[in-house]
């Protein structure tokens, strides 16, 4: 359930464009919901406290913080992305070399060559006309607005 909410999360989230399926309140309940269903199995309260408390941090405050970086210094913006980027590689590398090869490995897949293909795939592509189109009007009308 956890993971489900997660995954939700992931796809409500405002990610800047203005799209139907974007809703950062439901985004956000998602996230909150599964960090206090992850919280229920811990073995203490505190530990649970703990848990939701970080999980508001993470899911409501960074991106708020990371809106007003971005609007005010954009260099700064991507200075704290790559310094957190990094930060969490070298936790993860503490606790999983493999882990942390796959996670810098899927970083620079997501970061540099999806990016790269777009671009380079949008030399290729074709635009067709044809009956689904909009209609175009090619005489003057002019005349109709007097």
């Amino acid at each position: 359930m956890s993971a489900l909410m997660l995954l939700g999360h992931l796809i409500f989230f405002d990610y800047g464009a203005n799209a139907a399926i974007v809703s950062s309140t439901l985004s956000l309940n998602m996230a909150i919901f599964a960090s206090v269903c992850l919280a229920s199995r811990l073995p203490r309260s505190l530990h649970a406290f703990v848990m939701v408390t970080f999980a508001m941090q993470i899911f409501a405050l960074w991106p708020m913080l990371q809106k007003k970086l971005k609007a005010r210094t954009p260099r700064c913006y991507v200075g704290v992305t790559v310094l957190f980027a990094l930060a969490a590689l070298v936790g993860l590398a503490t606790v999983s070399s493999v882990g942390a090869v796959l996670f810098a490995s899927l970083l620079l897949a997501i970061s540099c060559l999806c990016p790269y293909c777009l671009i380079r795939l949008q030399l290729l592509k074709d635009n067709i006309h044809g009956p689904w189109d909009e209609a175009e009007i090619k005489e003057d009308l002019s005349r109709f607005l007097m």
